[in-house]
């Protein structure tokens, strides 16, 4: 690794412009230039077991362009550490396609996370100490809708009951990258727009359902000074000394999954090319970068690469686990309309798209020439990747593609208009993008959508959540469903962010630990941290 301050001079930031987290980390001033590079969105088919690769894509590509002379930033989410210690293991990318000091990054990196989690629970206690010294602001216990967090998978946390001034009161706690302050952190502009925003977070609501907002407990700048540091974006760097800017990190299927607005501008600001990913599938992450992150920024992706690996369309194709590795080219004929799924709801949201195809070494070329095939039948540009195994030489392909590809047309549209009503707007994403031709509502979604309407709280955006594994609501349906019931279980405000989170199905807003945590594989030798997949 390169010390950290060489890495800033690539991209002409000089040692005043950084702020040192020891020789391989620095935090950066924020930037916001007239003078905007080109911006590559990648996203991917829905997830499966065996990992699509769309971090180790990402970093490949950007080393690739980088490579071939081009200016080339990488800008990605930071890791939560319930994932890291959790199934999902960390997030820094693979092989020869890292983002370094991966270890440091994939567990307290500069504090960002630890500093939202503070800011949370600040504003949690605020609530509480209201109510126990008086209630002044008259708040019904029961209709607090402000919640603790901890950037840990612990079930046990999800339904708590303690007791206040002798009143018994249920909470919970989300993971810090379900938390209110960490969407708000990843939409705000610059440090008074996370005041601005911070101040209109609805905490609670009265017994006349009149609400009550973190502004109203006088601790918004308090808030905004734990954020102080935590708003700038960290500078990293790729196995290959390339530059990576790491900031923010909300969940895709419960958020928006993007990196911070601040960090995106910084790197359009700096570099010709910016990269940047979106959580899970593009049915999610995508969906909500252009649909919540691009509308904050009025900046659209000027290419989308999706990533597709032959083991998930075999998946999709109903393959078992132990079979994945054997040619089964009816399978992939079954699989690959979810590949057909995302191509074509990027396509109908305007994208310019292209296809690649994260090479493993146990692929075979025969399934490999099918999928190439495919995307040619949908005039859609495919290329493989073997950035995993050969770093940045095994991306140039992909990197010319994308240099051909990124000044082609794209013609961006909203799904909806944010004046729509609330079941307008998630009719139009259900309908036109998950293709179901039925939103059912329960009795508390229907309630909170009355409230939000009563209370003229619902020209807001809207944020999808549901399983990640399914275009659908259902995780155990793949591929390309179509002509099906959709069900909205709950609605939650974030009014702060700008968005109303419609709960699809069971997804916690706190995940548990699985019978095989990560953690068991992670150890200290030598100094170094060992297990960290």
């Amino acid at each position: 690794m390169k010390h950290i301050k060489d890495i800033a001079y690539k991209i002409n930031l000089k040692e005043e412009d950084l702020e040192y987290y020891g020789k391989y980390k620095a935090k950066i001033k924020p930037l916001n230039n007239q003078k905007k590079g080109k911006l590559i969105l990648v996203t991917a088919i829905n997830p499966t077991p065996f990992g699509e690769g769309k971090t180790t894509v990402s970093i490949g590509l950007g080393d690739a362009l980088n490579l071939l002379g081009k200016k080339t930033i990488i800008t990605l989410r930071e890791p939560s550490l319930g994932p890291v210690f959790g199934i999902k293991g960390g997030a820094t990318g693979g092989g020869l396609s890292t983002v370094e000091p991966s270890d440091d990054i994939n567990l307290h990196f500069t504090g960002d996370f630890h500093a939202i989690t503070s800011a949370n629970n600040l504003l949690a206690s605020a609530i509480d100490n209201n109510i126990k010294q008086g209630n002044d602001l008259n708040i019904d216990i029961k209709k607090i809708v402000f919640n603790r967090c901890l950037d840990l998978n612990d079930r046990s946390l999800r339904e708590i009951v303690y007791n206040i001034n002798e009143n018994k009161r249920y909470e919970k706690f989300n993971i810090t990258a379900s938390s209110e302050i960490m969407a708000i952190l990843c939409l705000a502009k610059d440090i008074n727009d996370l005041e601005d925003k911070i101040n209109n977070i609805i905490i609670a609501y009265t017994k006349e359902d009149k609400p009550l907002y973190a502004k109203d407990l006088k601790i918004s700048k308090a808030i905004v000074a734990l954020l102080k540091d935590a708003i700038n974006p960290n500078l990293v760097q790729t196995k290959e000394e390339n530059p990576v800017i790491i900031h923010g990190g909300p969940f895709a299927n419960i958020a928006h999954g993007c990196n911070s607005i601040i960090a995106t501008n910084t790197a359009l600001s700096l570099a010709d090319y910016t990269i940047t990913e979106a959580g899970f599938g593009s049915d999610l992450g995508a969906l909500k970068f252009l649909d919540i992150k691009s509308r904050n920024m009025n900046i659209y992706p000027n290419l989308v690469v999706l990533v597709v690996t032959i083991k998930a369309l075999k998946y999709n194709g109903n393959v078992k686990k132990e079979d994945i590795l054997k040619e089964n080219i009816e399978a992939l004929k079954k699989g690959i309309s979810n590949l057909e799924a995302h191509i074509d709801n990027l396509k109908y949201l305007g994208s310019n798209i292209i296809v690649c195809l994260n090479k493993f070494n146990t692929d075979i070329k025969k399934e490999i020439e099918f999928v190439k095939e495919f995307c040619l039948s949908k005039n859609i540009k495919c290329e493989v990747s073997e950035s995993y195994s050969k770093g940045s030489k095994g991306a140039l392909n992909l990197a010319n593609l994308v240099l051909n590809s990124i000044n082609n047309p794209s013609n961006y549209k909203l799904l909806y208009d944010i004046n729509d009503s609330i079941e307008d707007k998630i009719n139009a994403i259900v309908k036109k993008i998950y293709k179901a031709n039925e939103v059912i509502y329960s009795k508390k979604a229907k309630n909170k959508i009355k409230l939000l309407k009563k209370l003229k709280l619902d020209k807001k955006l809207i944020c999808i959540s549901k399983t990640q594994y399914s275009i659908s609501d259902n995780p155990k349906i793949f591929g390309n469903p179509n002509n099906y019931s959709i069900t909205v279980s709950d609605i939650n405000l974030y009014n702060g962010a700008g968005f109303i989170t419609v709960l699809m199905g069971d997804v916690f807003t706190m995940p548990g630990l699985s019978k095989e945590p990560s953690y068991q594989n992670i150890y200290v030798k030598d100094d170094k941290i060992e297990g960290i997949f």
